[in-house]
């Protein structure tokens, strides 16, 4: 096996001469698997031509044109990893025991990401999730914790109130706002009265909460500038598929393109630009919710977003992108596949869940399966055998989402993440494309891929002098919640 010094000091000559950049944008399809890009390839193609799963037309989505390699996932504890442990390897470039976020096997030692090193080195920062802001894989750039579920131990460190090196990240957008207010707070779900809020906008951040906050933003063109935080939901960001018919929340395209905006602006002058790190999260979670639908509109999304970098950097070709998901969930097979037998699904199973839950006192469970649950998800059709199975089990919504899979001919052999490879996308416009395609070409480990965006950002971004940074600290700052719990992967998500 190659180890990831090898393989850097075989390829630091052609990325130094052939792709060395100003930016780097890295996109995570959290839990996104090759199946995932050929159901969304192939609903969208059917769709868009009116053929059949007999007689089809299949074109390519905007990630098909960019897949470069592949990436290995394990954790130093176990083959199948989570997204703490992945994301510490993406991001730091050490291998650790999953739920750690970004520190060594200890649960103590920190190791500086990408982002900070990014940090020291002059550049501006973000990140873009359509999770908590605070979940794994935002976690792993811009905080250090024994344990991924330490929440707002981990969202006090990202807004830089107990961050050693304080607020290294730029732009935050995504969800999660009950941490960042006080427990006095409406909304609140913090355990204290800290106001991560109010310590962002005393030093210079501008706060956002709702869409219309966003929208003042002017697509990053406008009067406001960086550093600015984000959070529209108090938890999760919606899925795409409820999100568009909502629209009370920015989708993660439209994040994108601000955050894009804004860094350019505040550093396209400047010898040194940035690092951006986008998250196209709830992919993973309807992959452990075995949610086809939710599932396919977020990796449509994803698609949508690597062809707005794509575009974005054929007019900026002093930025590259590399992208890879932190391993795949689900364990997505499609066998009698059929997309089209999602087509009329306007509704994720969590809505769908939420709307059964409050359903009116009194109401007939079957009527009100049959009249407002059914129709939203494309199952208006179904069968009183059916009906009749969703309505006597202890989960309707589980069951109403294997009927939908079955329909579609989507399987799924998990709950959980698997071991499988993750593709390697990347795209450089200009005199770098071609080098830069041939460097990502081959089968990397996760730790690998820190170390190349390292040496495409220059010699001025050094993640070992970033580490020594941290560590001149101490490690008291290092969340130690839930070292004890350091063999147990209870949350996967």
């Amino acid at each position: 096996m190659r180890s990831a010094a090898a393989l850097i000091g075989a390829l630091a000559p052609a990325v130094l001469a052939g792709t060395q950049a100003k930016n780097v944008i890295y996109i995570v399809p959290d839990g996104y698997g090759q199946a995932s890009q050929t159901m969304a390839r192939d609903y969208v193609s059917l769709l868009e031509t009116s053929t059949t799963p007999r007689n089809p037309n299949i074109f390519e989505l905007a990630a098909d044109d960019m897949t470069r390699g592949l990436v290995r996932t394990h954790a130093s504890d176990n083959l199948i990893t989570d997204s703490a442990s992945s994301g510490t390897a993406f991001a730091c470039g050490y291998k650790t025991y999953n739920n750690a976020v970004s520190v060594l096997e200890d649960g103590k030692t920190p190791v500086a990401s990408i982002l900070e090193a990014a940090k020291l080195a002059g550049m501006k920062t973000g990140l873009v999730v359509t999770s908590t802001i605070f979940h794994a894989t935002p976690a792993v750039y811009a905080a250090h914790a024994a344990h991924r579920n330490s929440y707002a131990d981990i969202a006090a460190q990202e807004i830089g109130y107990t961050h050693p090196l304080g607020p290294v990240v730029d732009v935050l957008l995504g969800g999660g706002r009950c941490l960042f207010k006080p427990r006095s707070a409406a909304g609140s779900c913090r355990s204290d009265n800290v106001d991560l809020f109010g310590f962002a906008e005393e030093n210079g951040y501008h706060v956002m909460q709702d869409r219309d906050a966003f929208d003042g933003l002017q697509k990053g063109l406008g009067d406001i500038r960086i550093p600015f935080i984000g959070l529209f939901n108090d938890d999760q960001m919606k899925y795409e598929i409820d999100r568009k018919i909502d629209q009370d929340e920015p989708s993660l395209v439209e994040m994108v393109e601000t955050a894009v905006n804004a860094l350019h602006r505040a550093t396209h002058c400047k010898e040194q630009g940035y690092f951006l790190m986008v998250e196209a999260s709830r992919i993973d979670h309807a992959g452990h919710a075995n949610d086809p639908a939710a599932h396919l509109h977020d990796t449509i999304m994803y698609n949508d977003v690597m062809g707005f970098v794509r575009d974005w950097i054929d007019d900026h070709p002093d930025t590259v992108m590399m992208s890879a998901a932190d391993h795949e969930c689900g364990g997505l097979t499609l066998n009698g596949f059929n997309p089209l037998g999602l087509k009329d699904t306007r509704r994720s199973g969590e809505h769908i869940e939420r709307v059964w839950r409050n359903r009116p006192a009194g109401v007939d469970p079957r009527a009100f399966l049959v009249s407002e649950i059914l129709p939203e998800m494309g199952l208006a059709g179904a069968t009183n055998a059916q009906i009749n199975t969703i309505v006597s089990s202890s989960n309707p919504a589980r069951e109403v989402l294997a009927l939908l899979s079955a329909r579609a001919g989507v399987h799924w052999s998990s709950g959980g993440h698997t071991a499988s490879d993750v593709t390697l996308f990347g795209y450089a416009a200009g005199d770098k494309a071609d080098a830069f395609k041939a460097e990502l070409a081959g089968n990397f480990d996760n730790t690998e891929l820190p170390r190349i965006v390292e040496k495409i950002l220059g010699g001025a971004v050094d993640l070992d002098a970033a580490t020594e940074r941290l560590r001149a600290n101490g490690t008291n700052w290092v969340s130690k919640r839930g070292l004890e719990q350091r063999s147990v992967s209870d949350h996967w998500h």
